[in-house]
């Protein structure tokens, strides 16, 4: 059974920094499509991020030039580095790990998420 477990998160001030992490097991990181998003109070939840196997990142234009993914499949693990944080930043911040199996089979897994909350 995959299990995703997110850390990093905290307060922190505006313009301020975090570096969040996603640590996968029960399978290897390199078979899945990665993501992060976030869910403010009372909003939906929304895609921050996404890195492909092959390394390929895209971001949302509300977090553009600040954020930053990237994986190490050596270590299971995704990170989430955000700079300049603003207030409105303030959310749980979810990991999500996607696939096809070869017989078509979409697997798709949540972790728990970590609250960032930017404030002075």
């Amino acid at each position: 059974q995959v299990q995703i477990v997110e850390s990093g998160g905290g307060l922190v001030q505006p313009g301020g920094s975090l570096r969040l992490s996603c640590a996968v097991s029960g399978s290897a990181l390199s078979l899945f499509v990665m993501y992060w998003y976030r869910q403010a109070p009372g909003k939906q939840r929304e895609q921050v991020a996404r890195v492909t196997r092959g390394d390929l990142t895209t971001y949302e234009e509300f977090v553009e030039g600040r954020i930053a993914i990237s994986r190490d499949n050596a270590k299971n693990t995704v990170y989430l580095q955000m700079n300049n944080l603003k207030p409105e930043d303030t959310a749980i911040y979810f990991c999500r790990a996607k696939r096809i199996t070869g017989l078509g089979k979409e697997l798709d897994y949540w972790g728990q998420g970590t609250q960032v909350t930017v404030s002075s």
